[in-house]
C-alpha cells in the first residue's frame, strides 16, 4: 500500500473543529493498514512534515495525498495535480468541481449522494466516521436532566427552548470544550441539538453530526434537527425525536414527557456497529486496496466519459425539447 500523506492546514490552535479531530482520527485508524503522516500546509509545526517541503522533490508514484479541509480543496488540488490524491469529503455544497482522477471517500450518505450527482465519474466510496468505544452506557446517575452544547445551536434552542425548560427542570448548556465528553453524556438524560440554521448561515452541510450519534450511544434521549448528514443514522419515533417540531410548547412538552421517563436511552448495537472501529477498519480497508489498484493502473487509461457540466446539460435539454417539438410536428403532419 502506498504511504497516505493526510493534509490539514494545522494540528490545533485556530483550526481545532470536529472535522480536523475527524480527520486525525482517520490517520489513526489509517496507520493500523499502512504507513499514514500528518502533513500541514498553512502552519509549520514541530515534528510534522510541511506541504512546501514535500513538493521540492519530484512526484512519486509510492504516496497518496488525502485533502479535506472544504475551502481549500480546489487550490490543493491543483497544487497535487501531478500527484496521486484523494478527496476524504466531509461537508458538501461548497461548490467546486474535481477531476475524475481524484477518488473521493465521504463520510456520510448524504455527502455521498452529492458527489454521486456532482461527480458521476469519479471513483466514489462510503466510510463513516468513527464513533469510540468510551462512547457508551455506563450506568450512571443522571443528574443533568437536559444538555445543551451552544456551538452550531439555533436561536431558537438557545433563546427560546432553553429558558422555557429552565423554569421546569435542570438545563446545562456547555460553551467551552469539553475533557471527558463520555463522561458528560452519561450525566445527561435529554440532550438537545438543532444545527439547521447554523449550516444554512454557512452555506456548507453538517457533514456528520458526531455529537448526536455520541450522546445516542451514550443512553441519552437525543431531540435533533435532522439535516444532511444527521439524516444517515437519526431516525425520529424511533431512536431520536425531531426537534423544534412546529411549536415551542410542543416541543417543551415532548421533552418534559420523556423526562419522566426514568430508563435510558436503549438503542440496539446494531446502529451503532457501522460506526464502530471494527467495521471502519474492515471498510478502509477496502477501499485502500481498491484506491491503489486504481493508481496502479490508471496511466493506462484517459478521461474519456463526457463530463456532466452546465453546457452539456444545456445541450441535453436543448436536444430533448427539439426531438420532443420533431416528434409533435410528424404527429400533426
Amino acid at each position: 500500500m502506498r504511504q497516505l500523506l493526510f493534509l490539514v492546514p494545522g494540528t490545533g490552535g485556530k483550526f481545532a473543529c470536529g472535522g480536523l479531530w475527524a480527520e486525525l482520527k482517520t490517520v489513526q485508524l489509517a496507520r493500523e493498514i499502512c504507513s499514514a503522516e500528518v502533513v500541514t500546509y498553512r502552519r509549520r509545526e514541530a515534528n510534522t512534515l510541511f506541504l512546501d517541503d514535500l513538493l521540492q522533490s519530484p512526484a512519486v508514484d509510492d504516496k497518496i495525498f488525502v485533502v479535506s479541509w472544504g475551502f481549500d480543496v480546489p487550490k490543493l488540488a491543483r497544487r497535487l495535480r501531478n500527484y496521486h490524491t484523494v478527496y476524504h469529503a466531509h461537508s458538501a455544497e461548497y461548490g467546486f468541481q474535481l477531476p475524475a482522477n481524484v477518488p473521493i471517500i465521504t463520510v456520510s450518505r448524504h455527502t455521498m449522494g452529492y458527489w454521486g450527482q456532482r461527480a458521476p465519474h469519479s471513483l466514489i466510496y462510503y466510510l463513516p466516521n468513527q464513533i469510540s468505544d468510551e462512547f457508551r452506557d455506563l450506568s450512571l446517575s443522571r443528574d443533568i436532566d437536559v444538555l445543551v452544547q451552544a456551538r452550531k445551536s439555533s436561536r431558537y434552542l438557545l433563546q427560546m427552548l432553553v429558558p422555557a425548560l429552565q423554569q421546569h427542570c435542570e438545563v446545562m448548556v456547555v460553551n467551552s470544550y469539553v475533557e471527558d465528553l463520555p463522561g458528560l453524556f452519561n450525566r445527561a438524560r435529554v440532550y438537545l441539538y438543532d444545527s439547521a440554521e447554523y449550516w444554512a448561515m454557512q452555506g456548507v452541510t453538517e457533514g456528520f453530526g458526531l455529537q448526536p450519534l455520541e450522546a445516542i450511544a451514550c443512553g441519552c434521549h437525543v431531540f435533533s434537527s435532522v439535516n444532511h448528514g444527521l439524516s444517515d443514522y437519526l431516525d425520529p419515533g424511533f431512536n431520536c425525536q425531531k426537534i423544534a417540531g412546529v411549536s415551542l410548547e410542543y416541543d417543551v412538552h415532548r421533552i418534559l414527557k420523556t423526562l419522566q421517563r426514568r430508563e435510558p436511552n436503549n438503542v440496539s448495537e446494531t446502529l451503532l456497529k457501522e460506526y464502530r472501529k471494527e467495521n471502519i477498519l474492515y471498510r478502509l480497508q477496502r477501499i485502500l486496496a481498491e484506491v491503489n489498484e486504481f493508481f496502479d493502473t490508471s496511466k493506462q487509461y484517459s478521461a474519456n466519459i463526457p463530463d456532466l457540466t452546465a453546457m452539456r446539460i444545456w445541450r441535453l435539454r436543448s436536444q430533448r425539447t427539439f426531438n420532443q417539438l420533431k416528434k409533435l410536428w410528424s404527429k400533426n403532419s
